[in-house]
């Protein structure tokens, strides 16, 4: 078996060629002009007709002083690099008093591979899987004054996970998709410990977000645990944080249906758009009783509306080329959030806003998993059966919007079987694979397989002509029966073989990016099912800037002891001041 070099595709004929440096060849001195000289022809100076020429210096006269204009450039030149040097000083403090803001801590305890391990497609990039925690925590006096409960009990320690949202970039960066977590949810949540306080658990079933009172090292194992997707970062905010954000951007606009005041949030809102900023945006992303069934579902369906409004914000003319409101938002996000050490820089959080800036809005996929009432308890919530398909979809990185925007069709059928074998024994089967990806050894490692399986010590390995995204089989007339056995030792479907137009030609496997890995083909990932993966998921994307949040129509707050709809209380409480104008 030969191999010349089996490099990414497209490089064949350029490996004979490296290192060896391309010689000029020249007739004679470079002409006026020539671009091989390196130095611009000589010109004579043009004489001035009637005029003198200037002695040189030391020939009988004194030489001028350094002019008033060479006075004024040098000036120039000294301050110009005084300023250069006061702009990276000041560059620097900033980046440093940036980094000072962050709080990070270790994305997993060290026990095992709590979080999960991301699958790099065909060209080496992997997805990025972050999860996104609101905290209910009163761990200080502002986030008490903010969140209240705190007359008894003073500033607390420890904190549920009350938003939880796992945030799936894909490996292109073409599109995302944000799934919800409803914090009533019922799951089991793993031995794990707090690097920081060193409180620990040995296990329990229980609510999903108390796990992260054992820190957000727990909240990850437990949501990796639950759907199977992996988790490569954190991020945590808290009440005040929320509050920061939301005034760093200058508000987030979100519209309600309805009149709505939740007596427990404090969220009061006249029917319409609104603008919100700082206590009203945290009442806003609180309500848990204002919108949808009263429930923390209702909750998550407003808050994808309050992210997209902000996402669009964000991509909005000027608000990032604004140096004034990209320091403010800035200092308020490093200032308010708890990051995972992988994070734990601003040059790593520029980097992940930049993935998720490349995503367009209509390629962002808000969802919340599918649940079902826990048998044993009506106030809790545990996983639908749908809620897999949502899972998988995540985790195999498939999308849930075409290009356009739009829900992907549901999955076709699957690649056809694999070709059945051949009387042809391997032994007389010779094969050239060409490597059509862009990961080197592809070939090689195939042809190792094919030879190990049996077949010809004639079996070749080269370089394809470029990439290309499908492995195909090609065979010349007569060498079909050969293609068979090599297709079926590969596991290769039928649909894969290609007859050659000409005559006599053996047996060319090129690899397709669609096989990532391995010596044996395994079919990539059905498209998404989204009538399945987001059946009863609430999905919407991030660009639809007209949705409303819905108003609960049910008697879910109370009123001066009176249980009454959001509406009835927001027209009863004429004395309370609205959260917003």
């Amino acid at each position: 078996m030969t191999d010349p070099g089996d490099a990414p595709a497209g490089n064949a004929t350029r490996s004979h060629a490296r290192g060896v440096p391309r010689q000029r060849h020249t007739s004679g001195p470079a002409t006026s002009g020539s671009a091989t000289s390196g130095h611009a022809p000589s010109r004579s100076a043009p004489s001035r007709t009637g005029s003198r020429a200037r002695p040189k210096v030391g020939a009988g006269r004194r030489a001028r002083p350094v002019g008033r204009g060479r006075r004024i450039l040098r000036t120039a030149a000294i301050s110009l690099s005084v300023l250069v040097l006061a702009t990276a000083g000041v560059g620097w403090w900033f980046y440093e008093h940036l980094n000072g803001n962050l709080h990070s801590v270790p994305l997993t305890d060290g026990s095992g591979d709590s979080a999960g391990k991301e699958k790099a497609d065909a060209f080496g990039r992997t997805p990025i899987n972050l999860l996104v925690v609101g905290s209910d925590g009163r761990t200080n006096a502002s986030d008490c004054k903010l969140g209240g409960g705190c007359s008894q009990t003073g500033v607390q320690t420890g904190s549920n996970a009350d938003v939880e949202m796992v945030m799936h970039i894909s490996a292109d960066r073409s599109n995302a998709t944000v799934m919800s977590i409803p914090r009533d949810t019922v799951t089991t949540v793993p031995a794990c410990k707090d690097t920081e306080t060193g409180v620990s658990t040995n296990g329990y079933t229980g609510m999903v977000n108390s796990a992260l009172q054992y820190g957000p090292a727990c909240q990850v194992a437990t949501v990796h645990r639950l759907t199977g997707i992996p988790i490569d970062h954190f991020v945590k905010l808290d009440f005040s944080g929320v509050v920061k954000m939301s005034d760093a951007v200058g508000g987030v606009s979100a519209c309600v249906d309805k009149d709505v005041y939740d007596t427990y949030s404090h969220l009061k809102l006249a029917q319409g758009t609104h603008t919100l900023k700082g206590v009203a945006a945290l009442e806003f992303v609180r309500s848990r009783h204002g919108f949808g069934d009263g429930s923390d579902l209702g909750r998550t369906y407003s808050q994808h509306l309050f992210l997209s409004s902000m996402i669009r914000k964000f991509k909005s003319a000027g608000t990032l080329t604004d140096p004034t409101a990209v320091y403010r938002l800035a200092d308020a996000a490093t200032k308010a959030l708890t990051v995972d050490t992988g994070l734990g820089s601003i040059r790593k959080l520029i980097g992940l806003a930049a993935d998720v800036d490349k995503v367009p809005a209509k390629r962002i996929t808000f969802t919340t998993m599918q649940t079902a009432p826990d048998p044993s308890d009506s106030n809790r919530l545990v996983p639908a059966a749908t809620a897999q398909s949502l899972f998988a979809t995540i985790a195999n990185d498939q999308s849930l919007t075409n290009a356009s925007g739009d829900k992907t069709a549901a999955a076709s059928a699957t690649a056809k079987a694999t070709a059945p074998a051949s009387a042809v024994p391997a032994a007389r089967i010779a094969v050239t694979v060409e490597n059509g990806t862009t990961v080197t050894g592809r070939a090689s490692a195939v042809a190792t397989a094919l030879l190990d399986k049996g077949f010809s010590s004639g079996t070749t390995t080269g370089n394809a002509a470029g990439t290309t995204s499908t492995t195909t089989l090609t065979y010349g007339s007569g060498h079909k029966a050969e293609a068979q056995t090599a297709a079926k030792a590969l596991g290769l479907p039928s649909s894969h073989l290609k007859q050659s137009d000409a005559t006599g030609t053996g047996l060319t496997l090129v690899i397709g990016a669609d096989w990532t890995s391995g010596t044996a083909y395994t079919a990539p990932a059905a498209p998404a099912d989204t009538k399945t993966a987001t059946a009863d998921a609430h999905a919407e994307t991030a660009d639809q800037s007209k949705t409303c949040a819905k108003v609960s129509p049910y008697r879910t707050v109370s009123l001066n002891g009176v249980a009454m709809t959001p509406t009835q209380a927001y027209r009863a409480a004429t004395g309370t001041k609205d959260s917003a104008p």
